[in-house]
């Protein structure tokens, strides 16, 4: 019998998925957390095989909390599954030491399927994702241009970001219009959507 965590946050999804995986003869769900910080803690307590993580979390995100859960808890293997099927999501995924990746609108018997795998110590993948994700180029910015960038992201005003990072306002202001430029962006909103769509942030 396959233990398996399932993280999900939207609560309908989480209830139909939990239900098609208890038709499996050979999986059982014995924890199910609707927050990325319950992942670790949950864990630690059921011990699953495999833990089913959404990359999109509250309180934690899903890949934060699979690079925390590969720490804590090394034999839990991790699928990660998100409506996103973004490429630089896969790579996020699979530095954080998460184990496959798939897509929410995969057929159920798949996602039944890639966490058997998974638990035998395989790697899945959707092909066509790890296609896009190797042809994907990493982010043009530089990482003080990218903390610059997530800070603006989580709305902090240009004070804020100067204060926290030690810089003067200009200065920040000079960064944020050369990530505007290096992500050929018509603004700041353009070059955060950029940026996260890639999976820079």
């Amino acid at each position: 019998m396959i233990r398996v965590l399932l993280a999900e946050d939207m609560h309908m999804v989480r209830g139909a998925l939990v239900a098609l995986l208890q038709l499996e003869p050979d999986i059982e769900v014995v924890a199910e957390a609707g927050a990325g910080d319950e992942i670790v803690p949950l864990a630690l307590e059921h011990v699953p095989d495999v833990a089913v993580i959404d990359v999109e979390l509250p309180g934690m995100d899903g890949l934060t909390a699979t690079a925390e859960l590969r720490r804590r808890l090394p034999r839990c293997r991790v699928l990660i599954v998100t409506s996103f099927g973004r490429p630089a999501s896969v790579r996020r995924a699979f530095a954080a030491q998460a184990s496959g990746f798939v897509v929410k609108d995969a057929p159920p018997e798949q996602l039944a399927d890639a966490i058997r795998k998974v638990a035998a110590g395989e790697r899945v993948v959707d092909p066509q994702l790890a296609v896009a994700a190797l042809e994907t180029a990493e982010s043009p910015l530089k990482p003080r241009e990218l903390e610059v960038l997530r800070r603006f992201a989580e709305g902090e005003d240009v004070e804020q970001i100067a204060g926290a990072l030690f810089l003067s306002p200009g200065t920040v202001r000079n960064y944020l219009t050369a990530i505007v430029a290096t992500l050929n962006a018509r603004n700041r909103l353009h070059a955060v959507r950029i940026a996260q769509e890639s999976g820079w942030l």
